[in-house]
């Protein structure tokens, strides 16, 4: 038994949100895909008795509407007996809310904002698996008319009785058939669901971290230690080691998890907008400011704020932050009035800020504020191991992406991948994994890149690097003998370095410096 494309076209759909925008992008969506059937309400109350008119195939319900929820519409679809029959595709923003949706009667869910290509792929499905149930509906009613005239015809003749054993034959063969496409169709939308829920589950989650080395592995206990906590965070590490995405992990394991993470990247503000980007302004605060705007502080009331790359803050906004995380409170520029926030600090940064304070480029007092639990991410070349499963990880990503079957990495490819230096860190190797899998012919991952001229350049930057830290130890051994090994006070070797005492005496415990 098939299902038509213009079955699946001429089907009725009602689409129920509260949201205009959403109800007219969804209804063009489907009337420019060929569906002819559409009907649209943003009242959540008439859905029961639209259905009881309309009798639809397939209804998309937004969860979060005001005078009656999704929740309360499938409530409602319940007791009217529509949900056992009918499916219901939920429209939510929110990971926790759709398993609670699947669990209420929903057969699959939509996340906004909306992926079209994703949209018009479930909606088709759901209509399919639908359909064929109307359709084997329609079979069983055809077949229990036939086998009622057939047995009144085979008391008047033996003749036909061969011809109606052969016609229950044929229906009964269709409607073998017809249960094995909709127990594969089921089977497909229950992997699916599955699939999504684990997604669901896992969002934000560690696997987005992928490694099992020693180093990471102590990244995720102080993500432990410290994400149920209120303290200020301070990330720490090379551009592309995943500081992002370990700020989301503080914050989704968090009991700020409900409220947003509003992020600002310091390095893609103007320096003339960052303060009303910050802290918001009134209208007319300055020219061509024409209508009121909301800072980010205010945004992440409540939440967390992660200020990513903290380091390329202008020096002058450094003063007015500092007051924000020290208060809790600040003025929207053109307004005198205070705003009063409660907001959780993560701040990240791929500069030395030790050196960015002793070059008077970043301010002392904000460094501490920022640094009450730094945690610092370790760049790919000092976690080789794990190397290999990442790229397991993003062949199984980029395969599915670009549609190929690459399932075999020679020893080679990995030899090749081990030994370079990765100075862009996890993204650069995201971005060669997937080069390579675009290029790949066969089952078998090539990779083409040669990366000789990073790898010298890594090379060359070791020992330097090296040089540098045995410098610092020879310079804090020397200040210590010149003031009699004394850390504080005013002829302290502290004050000397410029460093505060409790920083000196870690600076010591860590490169093994003692009394001599």
């Amino acid at each position: 038994m098939e299902i038509t494309a213009n079955d699946i076209l001429n089907a009725k759909i009602l689409i129920v949100d509260d949201q205009e925008p959403n109800v007219l992008l969804l209804e063009q969506l489907l009337l420019e895909s060929g569906y002819t059937m559409v009907t649209t309400t943003m009242d959540p109350q008439v859905v029961c008795d639209l259905n009881r008119i309309n009798n639809y195939d397939l209804i998309l319900l937004d969860l979060q509407m005001p005078k009656m929820d999704g929740f309360e519409v499938m409530a409602a679809l319940k007791a009217d007996h529509s949900m056992d029959y009918l499916p219901v595709l939920v429209l939510t923003a929110q990971p926790n809310h759709k398993l609670q949706a699947l669990q209420a009667g929903a057969k699959d869910f939509i996340s906004k904002p909306f992926d079209l290509v994703e949209v018009k792929t479930r909606i088709h499905n759901m209509l399919e698996v639908r359909l064929l149930y109307k359709k084997l509906e329609k079979n069983n009613i055809t077949l229990e008319d036939i086998v009622q005239k057939r047995t009144v015809e085979l008391t008047k003749t033996n003749l036909q009785l061969g011809l109606e054993i052969e016609e229950r034959k044929k229906a009964e063969a269709s409607l073998r058939d017809t249960y094995t496409q909709i127990k594969q169709l089921k089977d497909k939308l229950q992997a699916e669901n599955t699939y999504l829920q684990k997604e669901v589950a896992r969002q934000f989650n560690f696997d987005e971290i992928i490694g099992s080395s020693k180093l990471l592995s102590q990244v995720f206990q102080k993500v432990e230690q410290v994400a149920p906590m209120h303290a200020t965070v301070l990330l720490l590490g090379e551009t592309g080691t995943g500081k992002g995405v370990v700020a989301r992990a503080i914050h989704s394991r968090s009991s700020r998890k409900k409220r947003p993470l509003i992020t600002v990247d310091c390095t893609t503000l103007p320096v003339a907008l960052i303060e009303s980007e910050l802290f918001g302004r009134e209208r007319g605060a300055f020219t061509g400011s024409d209508s009121k705007q909301i800072g980010r502080f205010e945004l992440a009331d409540g939440g967390t704020l992660f200020l990513d790359e903290i380091g390329e803050m202008p020096l002058e906004m450094q003063a007015k932050l500092l007051r924000v995380i020290q208060d809790g409170e600040f003025e929207r520029l053109g307004s005198p009035r205070t705003i009063k926030v409660d907001v959780r600090i993560i701040a990240a940064t791929n500069r030395n800020l030790i050196e960015e304070v002793r070059n008077g480029k970043f301010r002392e007092d904000l460094y501490y504020r920022l640094n009450v639990f730094p945690i610092t991410l370790p760049p790919l070349r000092q976690r080789k191991e794990d190397i290999s499963l990442l790229v397991n990880h993003f062949l199984i990503k980029f395969n599915k992406k670009i549609g190929k079957q690459i399932d075999i990495i020679t020893q080679d490819a990995l030899n090749t991948l081990q030994q370079h230096q990765w100075p862009g860190n996890v993204r650069e190797l995201e971005s060669a994994i997937e080069r390579a899998v675009i290029l790949s012919e066969g089952k078998s991952l090539q990779i083409l890149d040669r990366f000789e001229s990073f790898d010298k350049l890594a090379t060359i930057e070791e020992p330097s690097m090296k040089a540098l830290v045995e410098l610092e130890y020879e310079h804090i051994v020397k200040v210590l003998q010149q003031t009699g090994w004394r850390i504080e006070g005013n002829k302290g070797a502290a004050l000397i370095l410029g460093l505060n005492p409790s920083t000196l005496r870690a600076r010591m415990r860590k490169q093994g410096i003692t009394r001599q």
